[in-house]
């Protein structure tokens, strides 16, 4: 009891000369004066942090796809990254304000216009492969609403993911050029493996050969 009558005594509340507990007291009135606390620089070091991973994410990856996901469970969100893993890709749930800082710069900042609401990022350092999987799983849970994405610096609608869907994929553009000109993959690997920019000219070419 005595020394909780020390302490009551000692309240900045109740005694203005009290100067170990004045800190405190400033930091909770919001005074501009209130030093940075521990768990504001924590706080401030973890969205640094995210935004750097995020524009690594942003810069390498061949598409990225942004959908709302409102109302799903976390079963089916487990079920759509392991769906994603299963072709080399991921999903991400990250804060609107975060992933629109991250994606300054970016080739792929046209999607920061659907950045808004509920939001998951399914992206793939094959340039056909997320879009194939969020395509798939939007035909089979409502809940999951494609909005749009990008495709390197191109910018997509829903149309254009579900179109980007029906591409093939890397390993599929792989057999059909071997099957095609008779080329060894490995020759023809690293071609696949160019921007997505190029992927027009390489269907071209199967489309001729084919021919």
């Amino acid at each position: 009891m005595r020394f909780l009558r020390a302490i009551k005594a000692r309240d900045p509340e109740t005694d203005p000369k009290s100067q170990w507990t004045l800190p405190l007291a400033n930091m909770s009135r919001g005074s501009k004066s209130a030093p940075i606390t521990w768990s504001e620089t924590v706080d401030r070091a973890q969205k640094e942090k995210v935004v750097e991973e995020l524009g690594q994410i942003f810069e390498s990856s061949g598409v990225v796809v942004v959908a709302h996901y409102e109302g799903m469970t976390v079963a089916q969100m487990q079920d759509l990254r392991a769906k994603m893993r299963e072709v080399g890709g991921s999903v991400r749930v990250a804060k609107n304000k975060l992933a629109k800082i991250a994606l300054e710069g970016k080739p792929c900042a046209s999607i920061a216009d659907y950045l808004t609401g509920m939001t998951v990022l399914s992206y793939s350092e094959d340039p056909v492969a997320a879009a194939k999987v969020v395509d798939a799983y939007a035909k089979s849970n409502d809940k999951f609403v494609i909005l749009g994405g990008a495709m390197g610096d191109s910018a997509l609608d829903t149309a254009g993911v579900k179109a980007v869907a029906q591409m093939p994929s890397r390993e599929e553009l792989i057999a059909s050029i071997v099957a095609c000109i008779g080329a060894p993959a490995s020759n023809i690997a690293g071609a696949i493996g160019a921007p997505a920019s190029n992927i027009a000219s390489i269907l071209s070419t199967i489309e001729e050969k084919a021919a």
